[in-house]
């Protein structure tokens, strides 16, 4: 219990001088002063029953002369203090919304308006607080499952009757905790389109459609959704838009690269804290090369450049702007051309500590397969940033196996230079740093088809060492599996981990952790 105080609300003492005589007449009163225990610390779910029975000693504290009163106020929310009973004893059905209260307990002498207040805090949670986001495809229906943290419990179909039309294809969950609405920060995309969700119970409403981002008369429809800086940037079909976030809720404009298609991926800096001028990886398919862009080059502060521009053209554009400071690293020699972009992916592995995370690029040149790991940084270069592009890795892996099948999926870890890949039930390592990289098999899961692979990146601290964990989905006799094996102590070799598993889904797309946002 913290926070006991009281407030005496009595009358002025009146102060006489030194040489005067009081000869006044006065009637002093001794004061109970409770002192009250018994009252701890809160957590509780949503509709469950709370019961508070506080021990006060110091007197008599009658109902008969003294007024009882429990209030709640939101910590997050500017609002008044609810009063939630008037009971000496707190018998109370909680029906808060999820978050975080502070819960007051006061005593009132009625004769007199004196009263004492003490508090402790109140979380409310609902069993879709926090725990795994599982994307699921029922027969082509996006379906989105939730494994509660709070419950241990698995709620299916969260979506079901939050009143938002059926959608098909499903593509992402993701979290945009701090480039979006705060009461609306988990986006589902899916072929028909993509939205926002609810931050409690996944509510929905139809302003949360896509549409109402869009600044342009064609429906956009997101890969995904990658944020740096002051602004995220989509690729809808084989266009990248970008919408400026700088204090208000901006909207996503026309096509950005203009005259050539892109690959639907982009790549940006998930490492940094505080980065300004944002630098984003696009990928050209027509002409076959990488293309850097940085929003903010168009503006007047930094000279109205072209924000669009070949890899070589913006390092020159940097090293104008602060000598030494353009590109660091050199993996590699001349920015890659002339191969087709099979995946991209953004990581926090920074080699060069530049606080420049690793966007790892899986490039195809007929049967051979090239990885490239360019960071990327901030034009200003005064924040956490102090280069603007990296050349931080480069690997020639076509001796692995299979690593360009078409139904090959990818993931890189954040820990170390290490990607994985899994193939039907398989999942191999490849150790990035070996002279000739080459797989080898971390685990395989018999009667499985691997359909979901990936690392989270968490975003609280307490849950940072998490991101190592790797996230595996998986189809066994048309039931979903999730796996989530534990990275940072076996150091990313995951071939004796045994994992966490949850059953029970459809068909696994996508995996995302809510963490609790109160």
């Amino acid at each position: 219990m913290r926070n006991i105080g009281y407030v005496l609300m009595a009358a002025a003492l009146i102060l006489m001088s030194a040489c005067s005589m009081d000869q006044g007449n006065y009637e002093y009163v001794t004061l109970d002063e409770p002192v009250i225990s018994g009252l701890e610390d809160q957590d509780v779910l949503t509709f469950s029953h709370l019961h508070l029975a506080p021990h006060i000693e110091g007197g008599d504290f009658s109902e008969q002369n003294y007024d009882y009163e429990w209030m709640v106020l939101n910590q997050n929310m500017m609002s008044d203090p609810v009063v939630i009973s008037r009971e000496r004893n707190l018998d109370y059905t909680v029906e808060l919304a999820p978050g975080a209260y502070m819960l007051y307990f006061k005593i009132t002498e009625r004769e007199t308006g004196l009263y004492w207040r003490c508090s402790v805090s109140l979380v409310v949670s609902s069993s879709l607080s926090e725990g795994w986001m599982v994307l699921c495809s029922e027969d082509g229906r996006a379906r989105l499952d939730m494994v509660s943290k709070v419950t241990g419990q698995t709620v299916t179909d969260v979506l079901k009757e939050n009143g938002m039309p059926q959608m098909q294809g499903p593509r992402r969950i993701q979290w945009l905790s701090d480039k979006t609405d705060e009461n609306s920060p988990y986006y589902l995309l899916t072929d028909d389109g993509a939205t926002r969700l609810g931050k409690d119970a996944f509510e929905w409403k139809p302003e949360y459609d896509f549409a109402y981002e869009a600044a342009v008369n064609e429906k956009l429809v997101p890969h995904s959704i990658v944020s740096s800086g002051f602004g995220k940037v989509i690729v809808s079909g084989s266009d990248a838009h970008y919408c400026e976030v700088m204090g208000i809720h901006g909207l996503y404009g026309s096509a950005v690269n203009k005259g050539f298609e892109v690959a639907p991926f982009v790549g940006a800096n998930v490492l940094a804290a505080n980065v300004y001028a944002a630098m984003y990886l696009l990928y050209d398919v027509d002409n076959k090369r990488f293309m850097a862009y940085c929003p903010l080059l168009a503006t007047n502060d930094l000279g109205g450049q072209n924000v669009v521009a070949e890899m070589d053209e913006m390092g020159q554009i940097a090293e104008g702007m602060a000598p030494g400071a353009g590109v660091l690293g050199n993996a590699f020699d001349q920015w890659p051309e002339d191969m087709d972009c099979v995946y991209m992916e953004n990581t926090r592995y920074d080699p060069g500590n530049a606080k420049m995370g690793l966007t790892y690029a899986l490039l195809k040149d007929g049967n051979s397969c090239h990885l490239y790991g360019i960071q990327l940084g901030d034009m200003l270069r005064y924040a956490d940033c102090t280069y603007v592009l990296g050349k931080g890795y480069y690997g020639d892996l076509s001796g692995c196996r299979d690593i360009l099948h078409p139904a090959a999926l990818y993931a890189f870890s954040s820990l170390k230079a290490y990607m994985y890949y899994a193939l039907d039930e398989t999942v191999y390592r490849v150790d990035l740093l070996a002279d000739s990289p080459r797989e080898e098999v971390q685990f395989s899961l018999p009667g499985e088809r691997i359909t979901c692979l990936k690392f989270n990146l968490y975003r609280k601290s307490e849950n940072m060492q998490k991101s190592y964990d790797l996230v595996v989905g998986s189809l066994k006799d048309g039931e979903g599996v999730l796996r989530v094996y534990e990275g940072r102590e076996s150091g990313g070799d995951f071939t004796d981990v045994t994992p966490q598993t949850y059953e029970g889904f459809a068909k696994i797309v996508d995996v995302e952790y809510k963490e609790r946002i109160y």
